[in-house]
């Protein structure tokens, strides 16, 4: 590694919090090779993508900010850059075809030999390509540079073994594997011990762990067990309907550490679109989940993924989307239109909806989520929320930023002699006195 000791890197991500996790990897990892992390593309001799496939829109920036890197590398030879995570999974070495001043392509297998391979691609002096199948560790094997020194990504699984039929990830990510719970619970009692307040557990579909180690669900064991490491808060993504279970329900009721908010993507309000979709729930039963949910924790902050426009929607499809989404009572709702994937089952499907129609139901989605919103948002009013402060807000220093057990974004006034820098990884109690749309307000109580 001497060839690449002493440089300076920089790592983005496009898309999920997987790639979020394995880029903190990807700087713990340059960093403890004697790389020194820099904060602008400008800065750096080392350059680093972590990429999403999942969405057109963020394959299209990254393909657009790899492109406009090309000036930087007229100007500075020597500058190396590295594209991985799905998109280098999925396209290999075509994707040298329209970046052809990429250095180095990897793929979400083997994140542990990026340093080898800038090393390679440094003494050949050509680009180098090496996407894996499969990989016999875990990313959680290799150092972390988090992010937030009290915050931890904790991966619990890796994989995906649904199909959905619009989603590239099964291809891309892998067959679902699960971490042993004994390895989980060691690595929350270490995070703990290293100062962190608040942990998010990670898998493509949680709710669905250890299925594959012994023969059965034990998401709620997990979470028990994490809880019980000293750690202030737990969180998960993301949770499939079909597998969230009535003891998972009961263990975020039970256990304090475990945040009131689940994000349970939905993606139709139809059956039919539903099945096209390869889901496997219909809306009655995820209807019935969420009444469950609001039964066992009427506080409950609730999230979801929403897709407009697939293969063969209906208007009358779409209005069955818009009635449960009413129902459900969301405090967000990630909205997308949809976009073919290459790969994926539904790409080659008919029925294709024209873009204004696509258009025009999202608009009017937007508005739905929008107000509901709101609504959830003005029922916190004149409550205490426990925020974990994140530091100053970006537009009034002398505001403190954070969560609420609910994720909300929460802002309050410090007073002259703390900063809100000094706050940042504690918690504090603030008294909600205004409430927006994506965010709250209120004053510091303690």
């Amino acid at each position: 590694m001497t060839n690449i000791s002493e440089r300076s890197f920089f790592v983005r991500t496009f898309g999920c919090q997987m790639n979020k996790h394995d880029a903190e990897r990807v700087s713990g990892m340059l960093a403890s090779c004697g790389m020194i992390p820099v904060d602008t593309t400008a800065d750096a001799d080392v350059v680093v993508f972590l990429t999403c496939c999942v969405r057109e829109n963020a394959e299209e920036r990254l393909r657009g900010t790899v492109a406009s890197l090309k000036a930087l590398k007229s100007v500075r030879p020597g500058v190396q850059i590295a594209v991985g995570g799905c998109i280098g999974q999925r396209d290999g070495e075509t994707l040298l075809e329209s970046l052809p001043h990429v250095d180095v392509v990897f793929g979400t297998h083997n994140v542990a030999r990026l340093p080898y391979l800038l090393d390679l691609a440094t003494q050949q002096d050509v680009p180098v390509v090496e996407v894996l199948d499969g990989a016999e560790d875990f990313v959680t094997d290799l150092p972390s540079e988090r992010m937030h020194p009290w915050h931890a990504w904790l991966p619990i699984m890796v994989g995906c073994d649904n199909y959905c039929t619009y989603c590239i990830v099964p291809y891309v990510r892998g067959p679902e594997r699960s971490r042993s719970m004994e390895s989980i619970a060691a690595e929350a009692r270490s995070l703990v011990a290293d100062g962190v307040r608040e942990i998010t557990l990670l898998g493509q579909n949680v709710n669905s762990y250890g299925r594959d180690l012994y023969g059965k669900t034990r998401f709620a064991e997990v979470l028990r067990s994490v809880a019980e490491s000293g750690i202030d808060r737990v969180r998960f993504a993301t949770s499939h309907p079909k597998d969230l279970s009535s003891e998972t329900i009961a263990t975020m009721r039970d256990t304090p550490q475990v945040c009131r908010a689940l994000h349970l993507p939905v993606q139709s309000g139809s059956n039919a679109v539903l099945e096209r979709m390869n889901r496997r729930y219909d809306r009655q039963h995820y209807l019935g989940l969420v009444e469950e949910l609001y039964a066992a924790m009427p506080d409950l902050a609730l999230s979801t993924d929403i897709i407009v426009g697939f293969p063969g929607e209906t208007d009358e499809d779409f209005e069955q989307t818009m009635d449960l989404l009413r129902a459900m009572q969301v405090d967000q709702a990630f909205t997308f239109i949809y976009s073919p994937r290459e790969g994926t089952a539904a790409a080659s499907m008919g029925g294709l909806i024209s873009r204004e129609i696509a258009q025009e139901r999202f608009d009017r989605l937007v508005q739905e989520v929008q107000a509901s919103a709101q609504r959830k948002n003005d029922m916190l009013l004149g409550t205490v929320q426990r925020v974990l402060v994140e530091g100053p807000s970006k537009r009034d220093e002398m505001q403190l930023a954070g969560r609420s057990d609910g994720n909300k974004v929460v802002h309050a006034p410090v007073s002259l002699n703390t900063s809100a820098e000094s706050l940042a990884g504690t918690f504090v109690d603030v008294e909600i006195t205004a409430a927006h749309k994506w965010f709250l307000s209120g004053l510091m109580i303690s």
